[in-house]
């Protein structure tokens, strides 16, 4: 009976010791500005320190001074209770363990958002909204770029910081935030492997990705089988680790049995939608091959093809029937400079082409993309075929330019995707009937 005592005392003990991280213990015996630290920390915010505490990092000897100590000359660094450190933790910082992620992240369409400062969408933000706006709202997402202030304690600006946005231009040179998926001081793995990982920015009416995500029955089995994720699992290979549902990690970024993790987040992208009218991104082959690769963990080489190739047709007949010749339009009238007010955002038909490429395009492609029929068709080319119909073309037709009417007539009478306008009801259903209706579409599907 004495012994069965001992041995579960010890055991508790060792319960005891195992909740004291490495980095605590160690530390704890003489490391000055580590420990200060932790002593501090561990009072004053001591969420931040029991994230830390419970973390990876803490796990293997990564404390607070490893990520922010800087050096002399750095442009934000300051003084801290006898050690120069810097609040910004950088990609750059990270990389110093993290190579290959940093290097991933560096070369990504995210390490590229904040550039959006200098684009229409910012533009908007800042001359019809205000800075205020541009700043809690698009950097928020985008990122900022960091202003050096010496009149502040740790010299990072109000105006800037914080800022965890994902494309965030930092003093260093980097560019981004890993926090943005991987939250301080926790840097949890499991977090970023999550869909509420993405939801803060790819949400709302230009890219709800997050929507999209929950109608579809990928999200709709991830919801059911949550729980059964493995999802703070060290490996996490889809199909061996788990295999109930995908998040956005997996078909984007994390490892299947033949492709390794990556933080490029457009590895395995084919298309980039952002613009008025797609485009294919460099090496578009290799990425869709990439993504297939990830599909067909759990479908059929029949069944992703086809779903691609529904996919791709939807994009071209967004492109070829809408948004091209909307695009003419527009350069027929800034060419012949009938644009009544001189600022861009100026004039309502630059919001009809705006709202058709950049909100309701967007969602069809988007949609069809993440296989959510109603964001492909009642978000999506429904809106699109509203607003150009009824909206769009008639605010090209009141500036009754030659030049803009003729390309508008010839369009409606040559191309046959316009040409229903022109017909009664009685015989587009007879078509829709026959066929007739979809040969007119079939230019549009591609091997």
């Amino acid at each position: 009976m004495k012994k069965s005592i001992s041995i579960l005392s010890a055991f508790l003990f060792l319960l005891f010791l195992a909740n004291i991280s490495y980095a605590e213990t160690w530390y704890a015996k003489g490391n000055d500005a580590s420990g200060k630290c932790m002593t501090c920390h561990k009072e004053k915010t001591h969420g931040l320190y029991n994230q830390w505490k419970s973390s990876a990092h803490a796990q293997h000897n990564v404390t607070c001074i490893d990520c922010h100590k800087a050096k002399s000359g750095d442009p934000d660094a300051f003084q801290h209770e006898g050690t120069l450190i810097a609040t910004l933790v950088t990609p750059k910082d990270c990389g110093v363990c993290h190579k290959k992620e940093a290097a991933e992240v560096e070369k990504s369409h995210h390490a590229t958002a904040a550039l959006i400062l200098e684009s229409n969408d910012a533009y908007l933000a800042h001359v019809g909204g205000g800075n205020p706006v541009a700043i809690t709202g698009c950097e928020n997402c985008h990122g900022s770029k960091i202003v050096i202030d010496k009149n502040q304690k740790n010299k990072l600006s109000k105006k800037t910081f914080p800022n965890s946005g994902v494309g965030r231009l930092n003093p260093d040179g980097s560019k981004g935030s890993c926090t943005v998926c991987h939250t301080r001081h926790s840097f949890s793995k499991a977090q970023a492997r999550q869909p509420e990982a993405c939801s803060k920015c790819h949400l709302g009416p230009d890219h709800p990705q997050k929507e999209i995500y929950e109608e579809s029955k990928h999200g709709n089995a991830y919801f059911t089988h949550s729980d059964e994720m493995n999802i703070k699992s060290d490996r996490w290979i889809v199909g061996l680790d788990y295999f109930e549902a995908p998040t956005c990690a997996t078909c984007h970024m994390s490892a299947t049995t033949k492709q390794k993790v990556t933080h490029d987040v457009g590895a395995r992208i084919k298309w980039s939608t952002r613009p008025a009218i797609s485009k294919k991104l460099d090496n578009w082959q290799k990425k869709r091959a990439n993504m297939k690769d990830v599909c067909s963990t759990c479908h059929s080489e029949t069944f992703y093809n086809g779903h691609f190739y529904q996919y791709d047709a939807l994009v071209n007949l967004y492109d070829e029937k809408f948004a091209k010749p909307a695009t003419d339009i527009m350069n027929i009238i800034k060419k012949n400079k009938l644009l009544k007010v001189k600022a861009e955002m100026g004039n309502e038909i630059e919001w009809y082409y705006w709202e058709l490429w950049h909100h309701e395009g967007r969602r069809a492609r988007h949609g069809a993309a993440m296989m959510g029929p109603d964001y492909t068709w009642w978000h999506g080319i429904y809106d699109v075929l509203h607003n150009f119909y009824f909206e769009f073309i008639p605010a090209a037709r009141a500036y009754k330019n030659k030049e803009v009417n003729a390309y508008i007539n010839k369009l409606f009478k040559e191309d046959k995707m316009h040409q229903w306008l022109s017909k009664n009801t009685q015989d587009l259903k007879k078509d829709i009937k026959s066929g007739k209706q979809k040969e007119i579409y079939e230019h549009l599907f591609k091997q």
